[in-house]
């Protein structure tokens, strides 16, 4: 079976890692990138050996992608997908899916109606402690996931807002740290611990007064299974501190990751410079093991360039599912219920009031 034809579509900072991602999986073939700039597009181009574009429809016509990977700011996702869709290519799309539920569910049913399949980046499920927690869950080591934690301390300072003139406002960012830097840790709270019910939050801009969106946010959350979770989120810690996802269970065992250490990297500025690690296992039988797994964690990192490394493991698995006909681990629903729960805090935080899922289309911040 030849290598599935896979162009980019934005040549910006995260672009670099996808496209380093690419080049290290056989089953795909890096063959165009776009950009509305022409230098952009034409440098990154020959730095990878690929068709540069400045035209969406020239792409899809003349390169002919089978699967386009998105990397615009987020109020652009969705036209990219919708377009990419339409010509019958397969897209995933870096996190969030959208800034809105309305152009994620535009993008789900470009996605249906073409017969493509639409995927989200959050290369952090692929992480080693995260999936030793998706095992133990499964397996019932914790009993029923009754008490689910996200708390990131994290920090961005003033250069990050003016690396692009999109960043830090609601028209070109769709939001803060809820919508950029915590996607990756909302996805693992919803696939540990299912769907959300119900929401109440809050969120403000604690210490950046020169953007316009929230830099930190807090919510309760009502999981339909009966559990329930708290977040709290914030880029106002400096310097950066943890980002860590605890699932109690219902059996009083425990088990949690640090999926990052200080601040959290920055796309095409920073490396990952420590191991997401297993930080806390309870898991009855098995509380000696934790000293093993944050062992075996750091082995795993420090043989991989972990920056681009789960982005190709990801990226991977999105080129095999579409090659055997099956949902990849990160599905476009997925992406949507992210989506949907952190335009849940905004609204509950602007209507003071809980929020019961699923949110209406209108719902915004």
């Amino acid at each position: 079976m030849p290598p599935l034809r896979v162009a980019l579509i934005g040549c910006g900072k995260v672009a670099g890692i996808h496209a380093a991602a690419l080049k290290t999986i056989p089953e795909a073939e890096f063959v165009a990138a776009c950009d509305v700039s022409p230098d952009r597009a034409g440098a990154f181009a020959e730095k990878y050996g690929v068709r540069p574009f400045t035209d969406l429809g020239s792409m899809l016509r003349d390169a002919r992608p089978d699967a386009v990977i998105i990397g615009t700011p987020h109020p652009l996702h969705a036209e990219a997908a919708i377009r990419a869709a339409e010509a019958g290519a397969h897209v995933l799309v870096e996190k969030p899916l959208a800034a809105s539920l309305a152009d994620c569910d535009a993008m789900l049913a470009a996605a249906r109606q073409s017969g493509v399949t639409l995927g989200t980046i959050s290369q952090r499920r692929f992480y080693e402690p995260v999936q030793r927690m998706k095992r133990a869950i499964d397996a019932g080591k914790i009993g029923a996931p009754a008490l689910g934690v996200f708390i990131q301390y994290s920090w961005r300072d003033a250069a990050y807002y003016l690396s692009d003139p999109w960043r830090g406002k609601w028209d070109t960012e769709g939001g803060g740290v809820l919508v950029n830097q915590s996607p990756h840790q909302l996805d693992i709270l919803l696939w540990l611990m299912g769907p959300a019910a119900e929401v109440t939050g809050y969120w403000a801009n604690l210490n950046h007064p020169t953007v316009e969106v929230d830099d930190t946010a807090v919510a309760s959350i009502r999981f339909r299974n009966g559990g329930v979770g708290s977040v709290i989120t914030s880029l106002a810690q400096k310097p950066g501190i943890y980002t860590k996802v605890h699932i109690h269970g219902t059996s009083g065992a425990s088990v949690g990751v640090e999926t990052d250490r200080g601040a959290t990297f920055i796309a095409g500025v920073s490396a990952i410079a420590e191991p997401p690690l297993t930080d806390l296992w309870t898991v009855p039988g098995e509380e000696g093991l934790l000293t093993a797994f944050r062992a075996e964690d750091r082995e795993r990192f420090a043989s991989v360039n972990a920056t681009v490394h789960y982005h190709a493991l990801q990226i991977r698995d999105f080129v095999l599912a579409v090659r055997e006909g099956r949902p990849p681990l990160v599905t476009g629903e997925a992406g949507r219920a992210v989506v949907e729960l952190f335009s849940a805090i905004y609204q509950s935080s602007r209507e003071r009031r809980a929020v019961t899922l699923p949110v209406p289309i209108e719902g915004a911040r």
